[in-house]
């Protein structure tokens, strides 16, 4: 199964951002520090989210993004949608041409497979994740660790 880095990235900062933006909008920097992802990275993922309705803006001082809605009603497929990533068991994404241009003997049992994929992450809501007692503690950790931006963890990834 195939699920890059975008769509990895985008549902770790949208569950930081949900965890972290209980009263005040929370900065990309801020993410960038926690996450060990790139501020341009993140810039470009955040693009994608707030066009589709996941995440709004606030622009000044004390600014950065916060949810649209509220976490119970955002969905982790919805996120990995929204940054136009797929979740995609088969070798020819979708397209049934995987064996010299027509459809190999597995195609349909990938297929589905990735259709169950979609389904599992359509039913877990970010606020599902910010309750698990296992995010609480890495969120607690992640708090209280030295910014990774200082320890010259971050890359420059190129958006793909």
């Amino acid at each position: 199964m195939r699920l890059t880095t975008k769509g990895r990235y985008a549902v770790t900062a949208m569950l930081d951002l949900a965890i972290h933006a209980r009263r005040d909008p929370v900065s990309l920097a801020d993410i960038s520090d926690r996450q060990s992802i790139s501020i341009s990275y993140l810039e470009q993922l955040f693009a994608k989210l707030r066009k589709k309705g996941l995440v709004s803006s606030v622009r000044g001082p004390g600014g950065g993004y916060q949810l649209a809605r509220s976490s119970g009603d955002i969905f982790i497929a919805q996120i990995i949608d929204a940054v136009d990533e797929l979740v995609d068991a088969t070798r020819c994404a979708g397209q049934g041409d995987c064996q010299q241009g027509a459809m190999c003997l597995t195609h349909e049992l990938w297929t589905d497979l990735s259709k169950q994929i979609h389904s599992f992450l359509s039913g877990i809501s970010l606020e599902e994740l910010v309750t698990r007692r296992e995010v609480q503690a890495v969120a607690l950790r992640q708090s209280h660790a030295p910014h990774a931006r200082d320890s010259g963890l971050l890359g420059d990834l190129a958006f793909s």
